[in-house]
């Protein structure tokens, strides 16, 4: 690049401006705005029902919102194309029943654009404690967690710039859901942007940079844990969030 000239800023990896959703007479979300910059750890929570669910089908362009845009690394939302940056877990993730766990990642893969190599398949699973015997096995025979943790490990070997993980750690036991968030900051070090929802804000707490509180439809705090904490006089993030979704929306 010539001397002197500024380099162009890249786009956030994500971007809402302005969405609002309805179902019926409900608000599931209202005037949503929000960015999260690339390689950024985003964390977004908020109690069932709070609109979580609802903004990323938005953004997965599997529901269409009434009004406002998203974009995903400058890209429309609705562009088939910007789903081609992320790699998406949803909460209730379930493979196909008929195929072998080893089936589902090569499946995976290949819509990801990626080729399966075993070796990385069995590092990906070992990460998050599942055993590797069970890439032989029907998916139909895993338990919760033993499927969570497959729909995970085709998340970590994408190679997809952007993950975004709907309540990731559902179903997950004490170890798997530490290993897990291992490996999420180990592609979070390698430059990728990881965005979570989650009800476990002791997770966000210490995993992420950034957060924001969905609440009845409506963003009610984007910042920094400790922004959350210090601003509503708490050294414990749960009673922040109690005394921020407490307070008058006016507020």
């Amino acid at each position: 690049m010539p001397k002197g000239v500024i380099p162009p800023v890249p786009p956030p990896a994500l971007r809402i401006e302005q969405v609002t959703k309805r179902f019926g007479p409900l608000a599931a979300l209202t005037g949503v705005d929000l960015e999260v910059a690339q390689g950024e750890f985003f964390g977004l929570v908020g109690m069932n029902g709070a609109g979580k669910t609802t903004l990323i089908k938005c953004l997965l362009d599997a529901t269409r919102a009434e009004a406002g845009r998203m974009e995903l690394f400058g890209i429309p939302s609705t562009r088939t194309e910007a789903r081609a940056t992320i790699a998406f877990v949803p909460e209730r993730f379930n493979a196909p029943f008929y195929a072998s766990g080893r089936d589902f990642l090569h499946l995976m893969l290949r819509l990801y654009g990626s080729r399966y190599r075993e070796e990385l398949a069995l590092s990906a699973i070992a990460s998050l404690d599942l055993d590797p015997a069970a890439l032989a096995k029907p998916v139909r025979s895993y338990s919760k967690g033993m499927t969570q943790k497959l729909g995970l490990a085709g998340a970590l070997l994408s190679g997809r710039p952007m993950l975004v993980l709907d309540e990731p750690t559902s179903g997950l036991d004490p170890k798997a859901r530490a290993l897990l968030k291992s490996a999420l900051r180990e592609r979070h070090a390698s430059g990728a942007t990881v965005f979570v929802t989650s009800h476990a804000l002791a997770d966000v707490d210490e995993m992420c940079s950034r957060m924001a509180v969905l609440h009845h439809g409506s963003l009610r705090f984007v910042g920094s844990p400790s922004q959350l904490r210090s601003s509503r006089g708490s050294a414990n993030i749960e009673q922040a969030f109690l005394r921020l979704i407490d307070e008058p929306r006016a507020a």
